[in-house]
C-alpha cells in the first residue's frame, strides 16, 4: 500500500513558505553530516593529545564514520521507500544527535570512535531520505532543479563554515566543542521535519531482503575498508578489497533472482542517465576530497599555516561552490543537464591542475585560483548530478536512487583521499607530491565530465 500523506496537487500547490521550511529542514540534514566531517578532520590532533592516542586510533576517529555511513546506505535508502521517508530522515537527525552528544562527552578514545560509528549510522538514514524528500515534494521539474541547487549549496556552506568553525572552537573551547556544536541543527531538524515534511512511503511488491542487505554491506564495506587501510596495514586493504570482490558478484545474483522486489532492482542500471549520473559523480568526489584532504595537510605540515589559516584558505572554494549551487537549476534548465553537468566536472579538473601548477610557487595566489575553479566546477555539477540520478526513476525508487548516489559521492571521497593520498606519499610528499597528487586527480575529473557528456541527459 502506498502511503501518501499530501496528494500531488497539494504538494505542488503549497505555499511559498512551506516550501522554504521544507527546504530549509532537509538543508538542516546536509548541515549537520558535512560540518560534522569537515570539523572532525581539524580536531584530531588535540583529540590525540588529550587521549595519548595513536594514529591508528586517531585514524578510526575519523574513519569508522565513513565506514558505517558506506555500509548502511543501502539501507537508509531501501527503509525511506519501505516505511516512510519522513520517519526515517527523523530517525537518522535523532541518531545523528544522539551520537554527536556521545562524541562529545566520550570518556576514552573507544567510545568517541563507537560514537563516530553511530553518527555514520545516523547520517546513512538521513541522507538519502532527504535527497528522495525532495523527489517527493517537488513535482516541477524547474522548482525541483532549485531546490536541488539550494541543497547543494549547504554543501559548500558546510565546507565553508566547517574547517574556520572548527580552528576556532578548538583553540577557543577544546575539541569536544566540535562535536556539540551540530546537536542545535539536529534537534532544529527533527522539530521543522515534524511540520514541513510530509510522509510517503513505496513498500508494494518491497521488503527488506536480508541477504541482498548483508551482501550488499559487505561489498561497500569492503570497498571503504581497503581505501582506509591502503594508508596503514596493506594486508587488511587487500583482505577488505578481496571480501568486497567476492560479495559483489554474489549480491548481483540475489537481486537477479529478486527481479523488481530486488533491494536495487538491476534495471535501474539500464537506465543511461542513471549510470552516468554515478559514474560522473564518483569522479568529481574523487578529486574534490582529495584537494580537500591534500592541501589543508601540507599547508600545517610544512608549518606554512595552522589550523584556523589552512580553514580560511579553502573558503574561496567554498564560497564560490555555495554562491554558484543556487544557480545550477537554471543554468541546467537552460544549457541542459549534459553541459552543466559535464562542464562543471571539466571546471574541478582545470581547477585541480592549477593547484599542481602552484604546488612549486611560494605564493598562495594561484593556488587560490585552482581552488576556486573548484568550487565553481562542483557548484555546476553537484545538484544536477544529484538530480539526474533522482529524476530518472518515479518517487517509488527515489529512496534507492538518493541511496545510490550518495554511494557514488562516499566510494568517489573515499577512493580519492586514498589513492591521491598514497600517489603524494610515493612521490615523496611535499611539493611533488602535490604536484603529482593533482595531476592524477585533474585527469579523472576530465574524464569523468566526458563520462558526463556522453550519457547524462540530452544536449539540452
Amino acid at each position: 500500500m502506498r502511503l501518501e500523506q499530501f496528494a500531488s496537487g497539494e504538494t505542488e500547490t503549497r505555499k511559498p513558505e512551506r516550501h522554504w521550511l521544507a527546504l530549509s529542514t532537509l538543508c538542516f540534514a546536509v548541515l549537520i553530516a558535512q560540518v560534522d566531517t569537515s570539523v572532525v578532520n581539524l580536531a584530531v590532533k588535540p583529540i590525540g593529545a588529550h587521549f595519548g592516542a595513536g594514529v591508528a586510533a586517531l585514524q578510526w576517529v575519523v574513519d569508522s564514520y565513513n565506514l558505517a555511513y558506506a555500509v548502511l546506505l543501502l539501507t537508509g535508502g531501501l527503509l525511506a521507500d519501505l516505511y516512510g521517508r519522513r520517519l526515517i530522515f527523523i530517525t537518522g537527525a535523532a541518531v545523528f544527535t544522539v551520537a554527536s552528544i556521545i562524541c562529545g562527552l566520550a570518556p576514552v578514545i573507544s567510545v568517541l570512535i563507537g560514537g563516530r560509528t553511530l553518527t555514520g549510522v545516523g547520517a546513512a538514514l538521513l541522507l538519502p531520505a532527504s535527497l528522495a524528500l525532495i523527489r517527493v515534494i517537488w513535482h516541477d521539474e524547474k522548482q525541483r532543479a532549485w531546490a536541488l541547487g539550494i541543497w547543494a549549496a549547504c554543501n559548500g556552506l558546510a565546507f565553508a563554515i566547517g574547517p574556520t568553525l572548527a580552528g576556532f572552537l578548538v583553540r577557543g573551547f577544546g575539541w569536544r566543542s566540535v562535536f556539540f556544536v551540530v546537536v542545535p541543527f539536529g534537534v532544529a531538524a527533527m522539530a521543522l521535519a515534524l511540520r514541513a515534511l510530509p510522509e510517503s512511503s513505496d513498500p508494494e511488491g518491497r521488503h527488506f531482503d536480508a541477504p541482498a542487505q548483508l551482501l550488499g554491506a559487505l561489498a561497500l564495506g569492503g570497498i571503504a575498508f581497503a581505501a582506509i587501510e591502503s594508508h596503514g596495514m596493506v594486508s587488511l586493504s587487500v583482505a577488505g578489497l578481496a571480501v568486497a570482490i567476492t560479495a559483489l558478484p554474489l549480491f548481483i545474483v540475489a537481486e537477479r533472482k529478486r527481479g523488481s522486489a530486488a533491494l536495487v532492482p538491476l534495471e535501474m542500471f539500464k537506465v543511461r542517465c542513471f549510470v552516468g549520473a554515478i559514474t560522473a559523480t564518483t569522479g568529481m568526489t574523487f578529486g574534490m576530497y582529495g584537494v580537500i584532504f591534500l592541501m589543508p595537510f601540507l599547508w600545517q605540515s610544512t608549518g606554512r599555516l595552522d589550523v584556523v589559516g589552512a580553514g580560511i584558505a579553502l573558503l574561496p572554494m567554498a564560497l564560490v561552490f555555495v554562491a554558484v549551487s543556487p544557480f545550477s537549476g537554471a543554468l541546467r534548465t537552460r544549457f541542459g543537464t549534459r553541459a552543466v553537468t559535464a562542464g562543471g566536472v571539466a571546471i574541478i579538473g582545470a581547477g585541480l591542475l592549477t593547484v599542481a601548477l602552484s604546488a612549486s610557487f611560494s605564493s598562495l595566489v594561484v593556488a587560490e585560483i585552482g581552488l576556486a575553479l573548484t568550487g565553481l566546477g562542483m557548484g555546476f555539477a553537484t545538484g544536477p548530478l544529484m538530480g539526474a540520478a533522482v529524476d530518472a526513476f518515479d518517487s517509488a525508487r527515489s529512496g534507492t536512487a538518493a541511496a545510490f548516489i550518495n554511494v557514488a559521492r562516499m566510494a568517489g571521497a573515499t577512493i580519492g583521499v586514498a589513492i591521491l593520498g598514497a600517489i603524494f606519499a610515493h612521490a615523496g610528499g611535499g611539493e611533488s607530491g602535490l604536484q603529482w597528487a593533482m595531476i592524477v586527480g585533474g585527469m579523472v575529473q576530465i574524464t569523468a565530465a566526458a563520462v558526463a557528456w556522453k550519457t547524462v541527459g540530452p544536449a539540452g
